[in-house]
């Protein structure tokens, strides 16, 4: 195996020849063999071990277990004790996701604050195996069909091309002493249950079967990243961003055929799975609205618009202008200049009379009831009926600025300005106001 993965690494991983690498380190049987592979063939590496303090002493003997080994070799060892139960409680996860969550988050901060290149982890064949079975049970489509990749940002893992026996013959040939986890051998977790009771019987039914697996793998691969390139081309045609709001065309959608596997490919990326309330979606009336955790998915007249969405919209963001400080930067970018003249107008710039204003100005998005007198019509005008007028959706809505003068709207941002405002013959003084983003 050691000529193998001195191989492995220089035709698919050559890059961390010359990397400074941290490897995951949990005291098992593939993790000391991947640390004694790349320590054997020179790799400049250091050690990271969690104490998840879920097995009592045992913990405390794994991690002094790999103190021990790094000490052995003269690599440098970090340790990091987690409290899994209290953070997989006050999240609502199971322990195993706690612990994964737990761990990645600590290497991904050690390796930023050291300068560690890379992150490598013990991950192997038979380990892609049990996790295409999970996916497959849980019916993840494609995606979850494609493996444990190889190479994840800055997580890599080398031992993906080699089984568990490899790993155990390479560990007898070379003496390598390891710890055992006594909750690896527990049936009632899902994955355990796969490695100890479903997986030996597939390999009892062809002897190749795990090779077999890896090449129809590859070729699952070959197909997602076709798969992704012709979805993309075609996202690229009907997803329009306005703004944070993605506009696709329902008509667009609709010529696809079969469309439930287009939605799927769609919608994954913002949070969306139920795909026949989404297909229900494009015949809803104006208004109707899906949630994911992370998205809000809005039938627009011919459209789905979605945006991002964290619980309730609040109308309640005001933001105050003084007349000392005529300027703003956030939310929006405004700036306010007095002139002698009006120049051309924009949705962008108004000019308004200086003397009419009310300050401190004030910010806000809309509310009910609230009305304006529109430039260039007489009489007041309600905003919801504005707009309604005007086609909004109720993103649009939710998302409009207004620059008021006291109680007063002088400006809806970018749509309209308020008549009681503008420039006269009587204008002392004209202010120009821009907004810039």
């Amino acid at each position: 195996m050691y000529n193998t993965f001195k191989q492995h690494i220089e035709t698919s991983f050559p890059f961390l020849k010359d990397a400074r690498l941290l490897i995951a380190v949990s005291g098992g049987i593939d993790s000391m063999v991947l640390t004694h592979l790349c320590h054997q063939i020179k790799l400049d590496i250091a050690l990271a071990h969690c104490n998840f303090n879920l097995r009592d002493e045992e913990s405390d003997a794994d991690e002094q277990f790999v103190l021990n080994y790094g000490q052995k070799i003269d690599k440098e060892v970090f340790t990091q004790h987690f409290n899994t139960k209290e953070y997989a409680k006050k999240h609502k996860l199971s322990i195993q996701m706690a612990a994964r969550e737990l761990r990645y988050e600590w290497f991904n901060d050690l390796s930023t604050a050291l300068a560690f290149d890379y992150i490598l982890t013990a991950h192997h064949a038979d380990d892609n195996l049990e996790t295409f079975i999970i996916n497959l049970s849980r019916g993840t489509g494609l995606d979850g069909l494609t493996g444990i990749p190889s190479e994840n940002d800055k997580i890599v893992r080398p031992l993906l091309a080699f089984s568990r026996q490899d790993i155990l013959d390479y560990a007898s040939e070379h003496k390598i002493e390891w710890r055992e986890d006594r909750s690896n051998e527990e049936v009632k977790y899902l994955r355990n249950k796969i490695r100890h009771e479903l997986v030996p019987v597939l390999k009892e039914l062809h002897p190749q079967f795990l090779s077999n697996f890896l090449n129809s793998q590859k070729y699952l691969q070959g197909s997602s990243k076709i798969l992704d390139q012709h979805i993309e081309e075609i996202k690229t045609r009907i997803f329009k961003k306005e703004g944070r709001v993605y506009k696709v065309s329902i008509a667009d959608l609709l010529d696809l055929e079969p469309l439930p596997p287009y939605l799927h490919e769609f919608f994954k990326g913002f949070g969306f799975t139920q795909w026949d309330d989404i297909k229900d979606l494009l015949t809803a009336q104006s208004g109707k609205q899906l949630f994911s955790d992370s998205h809000r998915m809005l039938k627009d007249r011919g459209y789905l618009l979605i945006d991002e969405y964290k619980g309730k919209i609040s109308h309640k963001e005001i933001y105050e202008i003084t007349e000392e400080n005529l300027s703003m930067i956030t939310p929006l970018k405004l700036t306010f200049k007095e002139v002698n003249a009006i120049s051309k107008e924009d949705e962008s710039v108004i000019f308004v009379d200086k003397e009419t204003l009310k300050f401190p100005l004030i910010v806000r998005k809309w509310e009910i009831g609230d009305y304006f007198y529109p430039y260039g019509l007489k009489g007041k005008k309600k905003l919801s009926k504005f707009f309604k007028d005007e086609k909004y959706s109720l993103i649009a809505k939710e998302n409009q600025w207004l620059l008021c003068s006291g109680d007063d709207i002088m400006w809806v941002i970018r749509k309209r300005v308020d008549d009681r405002f503008k420039v006269t013959e009587k204008t002392n003084q004209i202010l120009k106001i821009q907004i810039d983003q």
